[in-house]
């Protein structure tokens, strides 16, 4: 089996060698490519205004001057020969948990490689606050990365779906098993903004983050991270909200014939 891992925090984040311990678990067919630098927030942008530069650090292992969606469709176009049978992305250093999903560089790799036609899985290691910096442990992941995604290799997806997997912010050995889920949505607004003044005098500002607010019920990503279990959530690239085609078609008079 042909793996591509690529991620959003660069060539040289802790969560890649991770990832590349894990996939080496399941196969020896392993290409990277990655940003060279770290694109946290990304999204699921495409550089447009400047080149993008391609550079091989030995024969299957690259990094790009860009996004990790650039990563993704440098690889898929011109530093693999062939397509992969599989696309990880990650482990992010950081969770990508409910509707963040939508600034994840992580998530928006995968969802990259689902629109090319390869199945693809976003992978993040949780982390409390306190656990931040170069502390971040990744335990979890690397004693579930393997578990999680054995029972997938085989598994046919849906055209233009992914999975969003998260490991719980506690030890590997803590971890109470896999958990399928759906996606939950954060209560809160979108985080501080940190404002100062740079030694020039201009005010700069800093986006920052605010505990969440879970949704009741522990059905979704964002308790079932926190009460010990890793999240499996399937997402799809199709927006449309299915049922708002109706009431809008009558609106501008486009009713059944």
């Amino acid at each position: 089996m042909r793996i591509l891992l690529t991620n959003d925090d660069g060539i040289h984040a802790r969560g890649l060698a991770v990832l590349e311990a894990i996939a080496r678990q399941l196969s020896d067919d392993i290409w990277i490519c990655a940003p060279s630098e770290e694109q946290s927030g990304a999204g699921h942008s495409l550089t447009l205004t400047r080149p993008v530069r391609l550079r091989r650090h030995d024969d299957r292992r690259f990094s790009v001057t860009g996004t990790p969606t650039d990563s993704v469709t440098m690889a898929l176009r011109k530093a693999m020969p062939a397509p992969p049978d599989l696309i990880l992305s990650g482990v992010n250093r950081g969770a990508n948990l409910g509707d963040d999903v939508t600034y994840s560089g992580t998530v928006s790799a995968a969802m990259e490689g689902a629109l090319a036609g390869v199945r693809s899985i976003a992978l993040s290691q949780v982390y409390a606050r306190e656990g931040a910096g170069d502390n971040v442990s990744f335990s979890a992941a690397e004693a579930w990365g393997a578990k999680v995604l054995r029972p997938l290799l085989d598994m046919p997806f849906a055209p233009r779906t992914l999975l969003n997997v998260n490991f719980p912010p506690v030890a590997g050995d803590q971890v109470k098993g896999i958990r399928v889920v759906r996606q939950g949505f954060h209560d809160y607004g979108r985080g501080t903004i940190v404002e100062g003044m740079d030694p020039r005098g201009y005010p700069y500002f800093w986006f920052g983050l605010e505990p969440a607010e879970h949704t009741p019920g522990h059905e979704t990503d964002l308790e079932i991270t926190q009460d010990g279990y890793v999240s499996v959530t399937p997402l799809h690239v199709d927006l449309t909200h299915y049922p708002s085609l109706e009431r809008l078609a009558e609106r501008y008079g486009q009713g059944a014939d």
